[in-house]
């Protein structure tokens, strides 16, 4: 993090999210719980999706890369913000707030290809249902990971090129939890409004597209199910709306934040808690309260465990 050289400031103070102290041991107690059930959560679907042979298919596999990066998501600013609590003035290092900001985009736009690929799998398996296991071979769903991270990588950094070389000398309060590019850049010693507008609508928009191809998508399987009335039609549109969930929580926040920038609604501060906190914490519970199957094999799992610690702990010798 050379840039730091070229930088009058060495550190970013945050605000977070109150100054009150009631509220503040409120919060510690809040998100702490939440925290530990959106890691333990997603390690548990994670482990299921990985240990269940019934659940090695092209939907699971994505969904247990959903998984993971939620638990990522959920974990570059959360347990700083929940450390804070217990400090008067929180403080965060120019290399640690350009970190953030590199963590949250490469989270973010990895998750959004994801969620793409997960619907497009949706739509393959109900609207072609012959050449699902054509189309979403192996190799297919391997990619599409790749594809993921890789555009997550590729916009991450173009939003730091565009970041990093900022000269900043004077304020340096950002009115926030953890350090997001709306708010660094307006601290910035020259004046980028136009550019830092144009660049951080632009994630906005790809925010916003995505959004409305997989609203298309969604409304095109829906429309297709409509024509069949069998359980599997059910089941299939019990998967779709539990993915249109965790699309609508996590876009509607990104769009918001991100098509107006350089606002400081109270709002914005609010939305942010949703989508680094909120929605990785909701996945777990709506894929495992909607999904029989994973549900099913998560008690199979855990039947498999409590009969392996039963052999250990009483072992049975063969009869002499």
């Amino acid at each position: 993090m050379e840039a730091a050289n070229y930088s009058g400031v060495s550190e970013f103070v945050l605000l977070g999210l109150t100054d009150s102290p009631e509220l503040q041991a409120f919060f510690f107690v809040v998100f702490s719980v939440l925290y530990v059930v959106t890691i333990l959560g997603n390690c548990l679907i994670l482990l299921t999706v990985i240990s269940i042979p019934q659940l090695h298919s092209p939907m699971y596999f994505l969904l247990g890369n959903l998984s993971f990066i939620d638990m990522c998501l959920s974990s570059f600013a959360t347990p700083k913000m929940i450390m804070d609590f217990f400090f008067h003035r929180k403080t965060i290092s120019f290399e640690g707030c350009i970190s953030q900001i590199f963590f949250l985009h490469l989270f973010t736009g990895t998750e959004i290809v994801l969620l793409i690929s997960m619907s497009f799998d949706r739509y393959i398996a109900i609207c072609k249902p012959l050449r699902y296991s054509n189309i979403m071979s192996q190799r297919v769903c391997l990619g599409l990971v790749v594809v993921s991270w890789t555009v997550g990588f590729l916009h991450t950094m173009s939003q730091l090129a565009f970041t990093l070389y900022l000269p900043f000398c004077g304020p340096n309060v950002v009115d926030s939890f953890f350090c997001d590019l709306p708010l660094v850049i307006q601290l910035s010693c020259i004046d980028i409004y136009v550019l830092g507008l144009f660049m951080i609508s632009t994630s906005g928009m790809i925010a916003l597209v995505s959004f409305l191809l997989l609203l298309t998508s969604y409304i095109i399987v829906l429309v297709t199910m409509k024509k069949h009335s069998s359980g599997g039609s059910s089941k299939a549109l019990s998967t779709c709306t539990a993915h249109f969930i965790v699309v609508f929580m996590f876009f509607g926040p990104c769009i918001f934040i991100y098509v107006w920038p350089f606002t400081n609604f109270l709002v914005d501060k609010v939305l942010s808690v949703f989508y680094t906190i909120f929605t990785p914490f909701l996945n777990p519970l709506i894929y495992t309260l909607r999904n029989q199957e994973v549900k099913a094999a998560m008690r199979k799992m855990s039947n498999q465990y409590i009969n392996f610690r039963k052999t250990a702990q009483f072992p049975r010798y063969p009869v002499q």
